[in-house]
């Protein structure tokens, strides 16, 4: 059997999907997996063992994505897979297997893509399934039958950490950063309101670096360089040691040395999710978003929030005075840093935490 995954556009996505994408395997321990999937997470996906083969989606930009895309179809269809799973929603994710005439398409019945799908999943309803985002893909198998029933939660961690750790270790050493790190990310993708001031992830980073004797070493996207450049600045102007790698690494490479940090500060993003994943201890500043489906995974995390009124709003742009994020202070970041590192209790959200 030949089977086709559709990856999750985003990082966070696609670690949240690791568990569905490993129970497809144990379901079919020998068929041929194949993930198709945007450039940006297919790394992830190369770590993993339930996975055969990787195929890039063509990235979305220019008249000659149309090209690619049409190469692309034509690939799939001599390729010969006998189904296609479809973890993303769009439209498009449906519409290549239909083009490339793979014979079984299961996905969610979302976004007037039901016509596309031979096996057109429900939605489940809210509050159905555990409210982690990790069931939403597992559900899935479960409705079309590919699993009996749905995992107790558990932590997700990628396969490979040790050798992440020992790369990770290589690249220290290579850039001359000796001692130990504490990883900060103070972006967040397509999204000013999962943003924690700038400022405060500064006092964050500073105050660990002093305590724990650390480097901070500053990760982000490409489309954040000039946010790492900013926050990375004004570290050196307080005497803090630090490093902007933000836009200069691959995901790989971002893997490899955020496994090695002593600790990573985050908001809600993909760099959230992969940092958790690799067990290093985490801490994810949530305002917005939903912190009990989209929060890290990992078994040394924690969310930090503030149970104010009008969150969770998923919004992109806060509409008032963006209290969600203002009232958490850099003392209550940096206290639940320096207890997850020392593995004291600590107080604060789980994913497993209800939305009640």
């Amino acid at each position: 059997m030949r089977i086709l995954v559709r990856a999750p556009n985003w990082l966070g996505d696609a670690v949240m999907a690791l568990p569905a994408v490993r129970a497809l395997r144990r379901s079919f321990p020998e068929a041929h997996i194949a993930v198709l999937a945007r450039a940006w997470v297919a790394g992830l996906y190369r770590r993993e063992s339930c996975t055969d083969e990787i195929i890039l989606v063509p990235g979305p930009y220019g008249w000659r994505r149309w090209i690619s895309l049409v190469r692309l179809v034509a690939r799939l269809c001599r390729a010969r897979f006998d189904w296609a799973l479809l973890l993303p929603n769009s439209l498009e994710s449906a519409l290549i297997p239909w083009l490339a005439r793979i014979p079984r398409r299961i996905g969610y019945d979302r976004h007037g893509r039901g016509c596309l799908l031979t096996d057109a999943v429900a939605a489940p309803p809210r509050g159905s399934i555990p409210w982690h985002e990790s069931f939403q893909y597992l559900e899935l198998l479960r409705r079309a039958g590919v699993i009996a029933s749905l995992p107790e939660p558990a932590p997700i961690l990628l396969e490979g950490i040790e050798q992440a750790r020992e790369r990770g270790r290589q690249l220290v050493a290579a850039m001359g950063l000796g001692g130990p790190l504490v990883g900060i990310s103070p972006g967040a993708q397509n999204s000013r309101a999962k943003q924690w001031p700038a400022e405060r992830f500064v006092e964050a980073g500073e105050r660990l670096a002093t305590e724990l004797r650390a480097r901070v070493v500053v990760f982000g996207t490409a489309a954040e360089r000039a946010l790492g450049q900013r926050v990375a600045a004004a570290l050196r102007r307080h005497g803090t040691r630090v490093i902007n790698l933000a836009g200069e690494t691959t995901l790989e490479d971002f893997a490899a040395l955020a496994s090695v940090c002593r600790v990573f500060l985050s908001n809600d993003s993909g760099a959230m999710h992969l940092a958790s994943a690799l067990g290093v201890p985490t801490v994810a500043v949530f305002g917005p978003t939903e912190w009990f489906a989209t929060g890290p995974a990992g078994p040394r995390a924690i969310v930090i929030r503030e149970p104010v009124e009008c969150s969770p709003c998923m919004l992109r742009d806060c509409p008032t005075d963006h209290r969600c994020m203002l009232r958490i202070s850099s003392e209550r970041v940096v206290s639940a840093a320096l207890a997850l590192v020392a593995e004291k209790p600590i107080h604060g959200h789980s994913p497993e935490d209800s939305a009640a």
